[in-house]
């Protein structure tokens, strides 16, 4: 008996609008919930790209971007051939590399500690305590040091005289002003910094860490062969974002340390496009310096993204 075919409808695929139009009718609230954050980046991080278009101009605030002269690279040799050049560029990788060095590894290992208290109670008490310094701004931080740090009954003072050794001069001393700056960067951002460990800790599954204990490994080799391969494509990610903040160690908190005293080892990029930009009124000048952080800060973070997937780990795009 000869079976009849019958044709069948063929579907059309979605077209790409199609389809973004369904996802956004399916997931509006989704979407609404992202939507201020979508507008911050757009407005704040995105349309200002374009005023630095006056690093290329003799900009004049009277006559405007479309008006003022344009001067090519000007601004850019004068930038490398001003004498504290070298002294801004040392003074900001020194900071940056201190940061990565002393700071970078503080929330893992802070992470890696939390992680392994068994009292919930306790460890949220704990987390709380090492949260709030993030929500101090840099003012109440950098003042409440001042308090600790002064000479004229300091605490840290005081008590070094009670041990039988004189006073620091730490405000003004030019030797403490770095490690000053990382110890108050370890003292207000370790703890937020374990957010996203912690995070990523919480999804490694408990039955490896049921099979180790079965096998005879203790907590400092569970750690070693489970957890920290586990969060390692987290650290790498970390670790690249960080790399493309070479050269942004932070305006308000260097601004608030630097005085007369120490301004030789503590003048960075930051501090030197708000003394030139909105102190002096160079507008073009401070915006190629800004403009030169950015690009060396892409440049790095490319090259670091291509490295890491050089060694098989996962990269940030």
């Amino acid at each position: 008996m000869n079976q009849v075919s019958v044709p069948t409808k063929r579907l059309k695929p979605l077209s790409q609008k199609e389809s973004l139009s369904k996802s956004i009718l399916k997931n509006g609230a989704l979407y609404f919930m992202i939507l201020p954050g979508f507008l911050y980046f757009v407005i704040f991080k995105y349309l200002p790209m374009f005023g630095l278009v006056i690093a290329f101009q003799d900009y004049k605030p009277y006559q405007g971007i479309l008006g003022s002269r344009w001067v090519g690279l000007a601004h850019f040799e004068r930038l490398f051939a001003e004498p504290m050049f070298l002294n801004i560029l040392v003074n900001t990788l020194v900071l940056f590399f201190m940061n990565l060095i002393f700071f970078f590894p503080v929330p893992i290992l802070l992470a890696l500690m939390l992680n392994e208290v068994r009292q919930q109670a306790f460890k949220r008490v704990i987390q709380t305590m090492v949260y709030i310094p993030h929500f101090m701004s840099w003012v109440i931080i950098v003042s409440i040091s001042f308090v600790m740090l002064s000479m004229d009954r300091g605490l840290v003072n005081e008590l070094l005289v009670a041990g039988g050794f004189e006073k620091v001069n730490f405000l003004l001393n030019p030797d403490w002003f770095r490690p000053t700056y990382i110890l108050q960067i370890i003292w207000r951002e370790a703890g937020w910094g374990t957010i996203i460990y912690l995070a990523a800790m919480a999804s490694i599954d408990p039955q490896l860490y049921e099979a180790s204990r079965m096998d005879g490994a203790g907590r400092f080799r569970q750690i070693w062969h489970i957890t920290l391969p586990s969060i390692r494509s987290v650290i790498v990610i970390l670790l690249l974002l960080k790399i493309g903040d070479v050269l942004e160690v932070g305006f308000e908190h260097i601004f608030l340390l630097l005085n007369a005293m120490n301004r030789e080892v503590g003048e960075v990029f930051d501090t030197y496009v708000y003394l030139a930009g909105l102190q002096q009124g160079q507008f073009s000048y401070s915006a190629a310096v800004g403009f030169f952080k950015s690009f060396v800060g892409l440049a790095l973070v490319v090259t670091a993204n291509w490295l890491s997937k050089k060694f098989g780990e996962e990269g940030i795009y």
